[in-house]
């Protein structure tokens, strides 16, 4: 590994040094640590990242390039989530780098993968909840670089843009700043209603839990429980639409409570936007409360 980390300070043997490392970073617990340690090295990561910059306007990053500097985040990645090197990745401001590969909208394979690459490297980040990610997050533009990748991406880059503004939900902090005002809780759940209708033409039940549990946390705040009875989409209230969670009793317990903070709940209750009934019998939303030992779909999906 040693050899390898010093290779990655030659622009001559920097190239495989990456292609290796990044193959092999998991063998390695503590590869972050003396990737930021060693001399020279993060400066050689953060010069494949800004070398190309000038082929995200007009486009025309190759595949070669794509794969090269996404090798060099997958290292970035491995050390935002080493917890001996994370305060000092956040420290250094090293994702507003990503944040151009964020802000781009061509949807060709090397730019779909340098965005979900990046996004990998902010996923790594708020896997951990931790206070101090989220106010950096936050001191950024990383919530609508997020929301454009929402409504743009593709699925897997929707998923994983969609995991981060829910972590970032999660904690308070992040909930009291979306929902400090009535714009930034519609933008939010603007963005969130179209992607479920998206879904109801490509259907993808990983995507969708994570949508349900932004809405879940958003509806904990009375600001943005008002905002998202205006916006909320009528699929979620739809059995045939959610037929799909049938096996995921955790995210079908999420949705009940969800509607009943909205207000949706109820026998014969007709829904606040006029919509067509929705009824749930009283003994399937008790089921559905009881605490269960089914795995968190998030750490599932992030596991895999």
């Amino acid at each position: 590994m040693e050899a390898l980390v010093a290779a990655l300070q030659d622009p001559d043997t920097r190239e495989n040094a990456l292609l290796d490392l990044s193959k092999k970073r998991d063998m390695f617990a503590d590869l972050a640590p003396i990737l930021w340690h060693s001399f020279g090295v993060i400066p050689a990561l953060l010069q494949e990242i800004v070398s190309i910059y000038p082929l995200l306007s007009p486009p025309s990053l190759t595949n070669h390039a794509s794969n090269r500097v996404c090798n060099a985040l997958a290292l970035l990645q491995c050390v935002a989530s080493h917890p001996d090197t994370r305060a000092l990745f956040l420290n250094a401001h090293i994702p507003l780098f990503l944040y151009p590969f964020l802000n781009t909208v061509s949807k060709t394979r090397p730019f779909e993968y340098l965005r979900l690459t990046s996004l990998g490297v902010i996923g790594a980040l708020v896997k951990v909840d931790d206070t101090d990610v989220i106010n950096f997050l936050l001191s950024t533009e990383i919530i609508p670089l997020c929301l454009r990748t929402m409504e743009l991406g593709s699925e897997l880059s929707k998923t994983v843009a969609t995991f981060i503004v829910q972590k970032i939900l999660s904690d308070e902090v992040g909930l009291s700043y979306i929902c400090a005002t009535a714009e930034r809780c519609y933008a939010v759940g603007t963005v969130l209603g179209g992607m479920v209708t998206m879904l109801a033409e490509q259907p993808s039940v990983r995507l969708l839990k994570h949508i349900i549990r932004c809405y879940l946390r958003l509806s904990d705040n009375p600001r943005a429980r008002e905002c998202l009875r205006q916006c909320f989409p009528d699929q979620l209230r739809d059995p045939n639409f959610t037929a799909c969670l049938k096996d995921d009793i955790a995210t079908q317990k999420w949705l009940v409570q969800l509607l009943m903070q909205l207000g949706y709940m109820g026998d014969n209750q007709t829904t606040a936007r006029g919509a067509s009934e929705t009824t749930i019998a009283p003994k399937q939303v008790y089921m559905l409360l009881k605490p269960s030992s089914v795995h968190c779909p998030v750490a599932v999906a992030q596991r895999s």
